[in-house]
């Protein structure tokens, strides 16, 4: 699963809104935990919460987020899931505001993916100058499990940045 997400996913150009929305969401639940522990849980997301459609979360009410907590599909953390229904309310809000979210989060990088040169992954950092700005930025939108750790393996996921190394087929050559 992890190297199916590799070889396919991590690293390609994402700019499509809904896609965009997920990405964030699921970077979000992984703090604290390993990303395999979110892509195995990926499809139990997807489900739990609207196939990430954020006009349907902004409608979730406590029994909802009630039944969410009991779901054994998703993290089962409060404060996750609680910013997931905050997060769509301020997406929504940057979609109203930029025409798209693609629009908003693509002008952190220039709207071109950064690739970057590394021999191996231990050259790879956390944050960015980037990361640190968008996580700035999302915060005072309202977003929420946006530091910029979560954002710069955001850029990564959602191919904004490539840092696929030298020696990797998935490096640009």
């Amino acid at each position: 699963m992890y190297i199916d997400y590799h070889d396919h996913e991590w690293g390609v150009p994402v700019h499509d809104d809904r896609h965009l929305f997920e990405m964030l969401n699921l970077e979000g639940a992984q703090a604290g935990l390993s990303w395999y522990t979110i892509l195995k849980k990926r499809e139990g997301y997807r489900e739990a919460f609207d196939g990430f459609d954020p006009a349907t979360i902004i409608t979730y009410d406590d029994q909802k987020l009630n039944e969410l907590l009991q779901n054994p599909g998703i993290v089962r953390n409060r404060l996750k899931i609680a910013a997931v229904v905050q997060n769509a309310k301020a997406f929504l809000d940057v979609q109203q505001e930029f025409g798209t979210f693609d629009r908003y989060i693509w002008g952190f990088v220039g709207g071109t993916p950064i690739v970057n040169h590394w021999e191996d992954m231990s050259q790879v950092p956390a944050t960015t100058a980037q990361s640190d700005a968008m996580s700035k930025d999302l915060k005072k939108r309202g977003f929420k499990f946006v530091g910029s750790t979560i954002c710069y393996a955001y850029m990564q996921a959602t191919g904004m940045v490539n840092d696929h190394h030298k020696t990797c087929f998935r490096y640009p050559n």
